[in-house]
């Protein structure tokens, strides 16, 4: 129970932090699509950066996961279609939906209950891939 308080209070801080720096509006991702603004790269670039800071952290560290075990990141593949045919289809309903996985729940939690119809095509996308993904190029 002590551990799924931490993963709450992270998930509330990280949607607050989303929320105050307008990651989650509809008009900044638009913004974004149309190279208006640098608002939303700027967050990525953050979020890029934060990460690779992160792994390399882990990776030099030996960094245990929280039931004590080695995190082990394996390489990935050189590029290949699947990474370019994947971020299509993610950009283009990023694009089309004005949000990304993440602020489906900001903005529901925020009361945009019209945000569950991009949360039901969500599921309904992670659930045709699950159907699809051994006929798919990996």
């Amino acid at each position: 129970m002590k551990n799924i308080l931490k993963y709450l209070a992270v998930g509330f801080i990280f949607g607050i932090v989303l929320t105050k720096s307008e990651a989650v509006s509809w008009y900044r991702i638009y913004e974004m699509f149309q190279f208006q603004s640098f608002h939303m790269y700027g967050i990525i670039s953050v979020a890029v950066l934060t990460g690779i800071i992160g792994i390399q952290i882990i990776k030099r560290n030996n960094i245990k996961d929280i039931k004590g075990e080695s995190i082990e990141i394996p390489a990935k593949e050189e590029g290949s279609s699947r990474y370019w045919i994947g971020g299509l289809f993610f950009g283009l309903g990023w694009a089309l939906v004005g949000s990304c996985p993440g602020p489906i729940f900001i903005l529901l939690g925020a009361g945009f209950w019209t945000v569950s119809i991009v949360l039901f095509g969500a599921l309904l996308g992670t659930y045709l891939y699950g159907v699809l993904k051994n006929k798919l190029p990996h």
